[in-house]
């Protein structure tokens, strides 16, 4: 083990002297002069990006960071010091702290963190103060920057993990937080700041678009970046750009092959850029884009319960322009987690997504599922229960990442057009399952699906493959009784013509639930008005019974920056009516409290020749109160002075 002394001495040394032949020809030719100080601006940047006030404690009274010398201003720390400047010490809290410290190459890792433990137990044989937590940090502008990090838990260091990972990057200040108040480096379903993700995908977005990557090329590049992420070992960011890239795609191949789905390797391998001008260039963005994933804790949140990749990733798909025009509209995570609980997916339940996407409406089943199921049952229905697919090879391969991050569930996910394939009853294991088989293979009385959570593709005025249609195709491979939830454009229940026939022909052949209509945002910045639809299979519509229609315009979100995020200041409807939904699928009879333009059950108008079938044509107005007349009347009046007043004008100005 390296002593402090001996680690102060190396840090004095010619680093010319210690590099090989390979390492300094890289350093004169492809990067600029490197120091230390380089590690500790970058520490002190993400410090502050990850919550901490990186002022000096003894300065500001907020302050959480002390850098070098200014760790001599805490008496208790100089005192235990005895002289020796540790890079960083983080106050965690008032009598527990986190040492850092920082090398300029990926090689000195280890010394690093070796040298930060050393502090941390100078510092430990303090009776008042711990110093809990420890980090070394490695890197330079050119290589990023690589971290390791371990807790004491009063005997020896451990590796502190999030949901089974070992941490990447630093600390997050809740969590060096949450470490010290449960006093343990095992943290498990730690919540994930989803502003700091999707804030991360875009500086993430620039910083490909800055190594010339273009837009359509992107969303490949994180999918084998994050499956060559997959092991616990990171690829060698200090390797030459054909190098880097070559282990990158060796790396996601072997994941996909592993998992039986090798065929997709192709689909998102990386290519260098053709002119060689922009290797050096494409190689740098790749090294950042990995620093940002490590700091985001990638594969810990990966193997949480939160469907946070599909929300990621979006922001690279959105980018592309093949996004727009094939239809792409990926569904917002607290809806497919929503239509999961409404619809109570059980361990029983053979679910279906024929148009997948990232595989989000399938996460949100698995997560609902894992809550009443034991590890045996989990992997099971992870195995034999979950179907899906999409047309878009590069968006499956994010499925697919989707699910092998959780461990498994991708065995039934693939790539094609959901028209040429069906789904046959099939037993496995002896458990009741379903296979693919093309449609002149499937039979009548063979329908294995009992669930259908989806969102087809919003069909562009040139297309043949109009939402209905995929509604149809779903429908015909459900067990009747079984129930489907589809987002749709509102368009789809009011429109006449074809649409008009194929509602009727629907309750002709089956029964409609109830309908919601969603924030006319919710798919921001796309502007469609969308709803939620559940239909039951194979009953035809009894002419007296009841549909629930909800009007849930608020979910929790608001836009800001361009973005819809949550906010505690906003309304969540489909929180209010989750409960009443769910009993109301399971059984059309409970009762439900009428709330006028919020809420209703009520018959179908069957003598509306139009069919429209919308929250907004059931659900009763609702009735002013006086102080809402009065205002009613008095904005009718000022409306009116107004017009009065720009006409007159107009007249004056013509005559």
């Amino acid at each position: 083990m390296y002593t402090i002394e001996k680690a102060k001495q190396l840090k004095d040394n010619s680093r010319i002297k210690r590099l090989n032949h390979h390492d300094l020809l890289k350093k004169v030719v492809l990067m600029p002069h490197t120091t230390e100080t380089d590690a500790y601006a970058w520490v002190k940047r993400d410090l502050k990006e990850k919550g901490w006030d990186v002022r000096n404690p003894a300065r500001h009274p907020h302050g959480e960071v002390y850098t070098q010398n200014e760790v001599f201003s805490h008496e208790e720390l100089r005192r235990q010091l005895e002289g020796s400047q540790p890079e960083n010490v983080v106050k965690v809290e008032e009598a527990h702290f986190w040492v850092i410290e920082a090398k300029r190459e990926h090689t000195q890792l280890q010394q690093a963190l070796n040298e930060a433990k050393e502090y941390a137990n100078s510092i430990n044989r303090s009776q008042t103060i711990r110093a809990i937590v420890v980090s070394g940090v490695a890197g330079n502008e050119y290589d990023g920057y690589i971290t390791r990090s371990a807790f004491f838990d009063g005997n020896e260091f451990r590796p502190i993990t999030i949901n089974g990972r070992e941490v990447s990057g630093l600390l997050q200040k809740e969590i060096a937080k949450k470490i010290a108040r449960e006093n343990t480096p095992d943290l498990e379903d730690v919540p994930i700041d989803k502003t700091l993700f999707l804030s991360k995908a875009e500086k993430i977005n620039e910083i490909l678009h800055l190594g010339a990557i273009n837009k359509n090329y992107r969303a490949r590049v994180m999918a084998s970046l994050l499956l060559s992420l997959v092991d616990e070992t990171p690829p060698n960011r200090n390797n030459p750009p054909s190098v880097l890239i070559g282990e990158i795609n060796s790396r996601a191949s072997r994941v996909l092959r592993l998992q039986g789905k090798g065929n997709f390797a192709d689909f998102i391998e990386i290519a260098l850029p053709p002119t060689e001008d922009n290797h050096a260039k494409f190689r740098n963005a790749l090294v950042q884009t990995m620093q940002e994933l490590d700091s985001l804790e990638i594969r810990s949140a990966m193997n949480s319960g939160t469907d946070v990749l599909g929300e990621f990733y979006e922001v690279f798909l959105k980018y592309g322009n093949g996004a727009k025009e094939i239809g792409i509209v990926l569904t917002p995570r607290h809806i497919t987690k929503f239509a999961a609980e409404v619809l109570n997916i059980a361990l029983q339940d053979i679910v279906y997504d024929p148009t997948c996407g990232t595989g989000g409406f399938l996460v949100a089943a698995l997560d609902y599922v894992k809550r009443n199921a034991n590890e045996i049952q989990l992997n099971r229905f992870k195995q034999n229960n979950v179907f899906g697919i999409d047309q878009e090879p590069e968006v499956v391969a994010l499925a697919l990442v989707n699910m092998i991050f959780r461990g498994d569930g991708k065995t039934n996910i693939t790539e094609g057009n959901c028209f040429q394939k069906n789904l046959k009853t099939a037993i496995i294991d002896g458990q009741p399952s379903a296979r693919y088989v093309s449609v002149e293979e499937s039979n009548e009385n063979q329908e294995p699906i009992t669930k259908v959570l989806m969102n087809p593709p919003f069909a562009l005025k040139t297309s043949d493959e109009k939402e209905y249609k995929f509604i149809n195709h779903a429908l015909k491979q459900m067990q009747s009784g079984g129930v489907l939830f589809s987002v749709l454009p509102s368009s789809i229940m009011i429109k006449g013509g074809r649409v008009l026939a194929w509602r009727r022909q629907l309750l002709q052949q089956n029964t409609l639930l109830a309908v919601i209509t969603f924030p006319h945002d919710l798919f921001y910045p796309i502007g469609q008005h969308t709803i939620g639809v559940f239909v039951k299979k194979g009953i035809p519509h009894p002419r007296n019974q009841n549909v629930f229609w909800i009007r849930a315009i608020n979910d929790g979100l608001l836009k800001k920056k361009g973005k819809r995020l949550p906010n505690p200041r906003a309304s969540n409807d489909l929180e209010t009516i989750k409960n009443d939904l769910k009993s109301f699928l399971a059984n059309p009879d409970v009762q439900i409290v009428n709330i006028p333009e919020f809420q209703k059950a009520c018959p179908i108008d069957f003598s509306d020749r139009h069919l429209e079938l919308v929250p907004e044509a059931y659900l009763d107005s609702k009735i002013p109160n006086n102080q809402e007349i009065e205002e009613g009347i008095e904005q009718l009046i000022r409306q009116s002075v107004a017009y009065m007043i720009k006409s007159k004008r107009e007249i004056t100005v013509n005559g």
